[in-house]
């Protein structure tokens, strides 16, 4: 209260006044230094960051210097190069040749498995065998797997190995390949369960034995 307050109150309430004054003043007169000296600070690291890297640049060139020239003293002769080129080429060959075959291969598969197979079973008209169901679109895939290897046979048919690309025929076969086995891959599951159940039953099981022999 005003009217209670002491001289000791008045002269504590006088000093803590002029501690505040006092602190004030010196932020004051202290934050531009500071604020200064941190921006000299932030500079100096700059400067020394990229002197740093100046150096570091200059030291790797010094370490890259020997290397280059040395792999410059190690570069094979011209005759090395070519017969390197003559190898991969060799080999890229066997590739392609590799990749007709195998396509020749399985379309005589499913030349078999669609006149050994299927045919008979449908001309035998079983009611219980759904055919269509077990070898889904299969003889799409035929139809696909010939197109592709006509398309390769041209590319590569009286054709010098640098100019064969066979790259092109898969791109322009694409679409048609994935339509086509997208199908094939879909009822896989569905195909595989409906063959255990009929190798289940011992006349169906009996029917797919017969055209098994007949593969064989």
């Amino acid at each position: 209260c005003p009217g209670k307050e002491g001289t000791g109150g008045r002269k504590r309430n006088l000093t803590l006044l002029r501690n505040k004054l006092y602190m004030g003043q010196r932020r004051r007169t202290t934050e531009p230094v500071v604020e200064s000296t941190t921006t000299a600070g932030d500079h100096g690291n700059l400067r020394r960051s990229q002197s740093d890297r100046t150096e570091y640049s200059q030291k790797l060139q010094e370490k890259m210097a020997p290397r280059l020239v040395s792999s410059t003293l190690a570069t094979p002769p011209q005759e090395d190069e070519e017969e390197v080129s003559r190898r991969m080429m060799a080999k890229r060959v066997k590739i392609i040749a590799e990749l007709l075959q195998t396509e020749r291969d399985y379309i005589s598969d499913l030349d078999l498995c669609i006149k050994e197979v299927i045919q008979p079973l449908r001309n035998k008209q079983i009611a219980r065998f759904d055919v269509d169901g077990l070898f889904s679109n299969i003889e799409l895939v035929h139809q696909l797997s010939a197109k592709l290897l006509s398309l390769l046979e041209e590319a590569t048919t009286d054709v010098e190995p640098p100019m064969q690309i066979i790259g092109e025929v898969f791109l322009e076969i694409k679409g048609p390949l994935e339509d086509t086995y997208k199908i094939y891959c879909y009822h896989h599951d569905d195909a595989h369960t409906m063959l255990e159940y009929y190798e289940k039953d011992e006349e169906l099981k009996q029917h797919l034995r017969d055209c098994v022999q007949s593969l064989k």
